[in-house]
């Protein structure tokens, strides 16, 4: 229902200015929001079909690793924090297995392993669920922690900041140096939203199996620190791709070796689970197409500028500084597309330089928050979910704490 307000807002009120721009004398208005709708309409028809084939290999994977027994391991490595989390998944349900992938392509960035291994999770999940069109306390629990969802390793950030350095001509410029900065941006956006929805299902998280997590997480994030920080950022970037291209190919390589091993028919499962993939594809057409179309109309006609510019003169009326509204439009536009938010950090970088302050709270900001009503578009409309409940609310109170938290994030280290 909340969805289903903003999306009509979004296009009364662009509706809106759009017509005061035109009576101001911007006869050019009406076309560009019209141009937009349309290109964006398919854009989110080439963003589903671009899913098939990812889709079709990663739940053709993740068949083998269910077949094999593989995926019921890795659950029962997170038991313990999960059974506290999802108090309504049965204990060996194959949406742990499915949950525990998601998030772990998450963690290494691995944005396009992580939407089908999310959209076969919300699937499992929605097995679960009493009520078919109605989001499940589980469902909103796994969406909010999806769209605050850890990432280790910002590897396209990086690219893209060492890409832009070298343009613009920098000498020992290091792309990498928001990587701990986004760690702790993005742990802070993942503990935002834990925290928000287990407040709404009363869930308890001060207990071992949670409070053990997060050390762990911690840990690692130390321990990746001191190992890469020891190289330049050439180095640095080689090996965090190299990271991620090896984890996820030794998960491959180990589902197909083990279901061998057991004696099942890898080939045929593989080819069992990837049908599965074009009917998902297919299914998230109309929601994604839908969604898309809105933020267009919303950014095209400058509503969003507007939205930036009214909150630093609300910043600056309260005396705190302004140097950080720059890189906001990219907190703003995250939430609404990842795409937009990868071309506002672009902007950004280009206009005050990859190495400003500016620039480099833009890159923080991208790499510790995530695009909100995308996620929850395509997720709930691959399961046909209508009523989404306090999802979005708790989905934007991690967008909101995770864009202040990665701001102050940046203030601390680059000022």
């Amino acid at each position: 229902m909340v969805l289903n307000y903003i999306w009509i807002a979004f296009f009364l009120i662009g509706f809106g200015v759009a017509l005061l721009r035109l009576i101001g004398g911007d006869l050019a208005i009406f076309p560009q929001v019209l141009t937009g709708i349309f290109d964006t309409a398919k854009t989110g028809f080439d963003i589903s079909l671009g899913l098939v084939g990812v889709m079709s290999l990663w739940l053709g994977i993740m068949k083998i690793g269910e077949q094999a027994g593989v995926i019921q391991l890795f659950a029962r490595g997170m038991a313990p924090f999960f059974a506290r989390i999802f108090p309504e998944v049965p204990k060996g349900h194959p949406a742990n297995g499915s949950m525990v992938m998601n998030f772990s392509a998450n963690m290494l960035g691995l944005d396009n392993a992580a939407t089908p291994l999310g959209l076969k999770a919300m699937k499992e999940l929605q097995e679960l669920n009493p009520q078919k069109d109605t989001a499940s306390n589980a469902m909103i629990m796994f969406l909010v922690l999806n769209t605050a969802g850890i990432t280790l390793i910002p590897t396209s950030v990086i690219a893209i900041r060492q890409t832009i350095g070298i343009s613009q001509g920098l000498v020992g410029f290091n792309a990498a140096d928001i990587f701990l900065p986004t760690l702790i941006g993005t742990f802070i956006s993942f503990v935002a939203g834990l925290v928000a929805v287990a407040t709404v299902q009363r869930i308890n998280l001060l207990t071992a199996p949670v409070l053990t997590f997060f050390g762990g997480f911690i840990a690692i994030m130390a321990g990746l620190f001191l190992w890469l920080s020891n190289y330049p950022p050439d180095v640095m970037a080689k090996y965090v791709g190299v990271l991620g291209s090896v984890v996820i190919l030794s998960i491959i390589v180990m589902f197909v070796a083990v279901g061998a091993w057991r004696r099942i028919n890898v080939y045929e499962a593989f080819v069992d689970g990837a049908k599965e993939g074009f009917g998902v594809a297919i299914s998230i057409i109309p929601y994604l197409v839908a969604i898309l179309v809105a933020i267009s109309v919303f950014r095209t006609t400058g509503c969003m500028d507007y939205v930036v510019g009214g909150i630093a003169w609300c910043v600056a009326a309260m005396g705190l500084p302004t140097d950080f509204v720059p890189a906001l439009p990219v907190g703003l536009m995250k939430t609404l597309s990842g795409s937009g938010a990868r071309g506002l950090m672009v902007d950004v970088m280009k206009t005050y330089g990859v190495d400003s302050f500016e620039g480099k709270l833009a890159a923080i900001i991208q790499g510790s928050t995530e695009t909100t009503f995308y996620v929850l578009a395509v997720y709930f409309g691959s399961v046909k979910i209508a009523k989404t409940r306090y999802a979005l609310t708790c989905g934007l109170i991690a967008d909101v704490v995770g864009v202040i938290g990665a701001i102050l994030v940046g203030y601390w280290f680059f000022k």
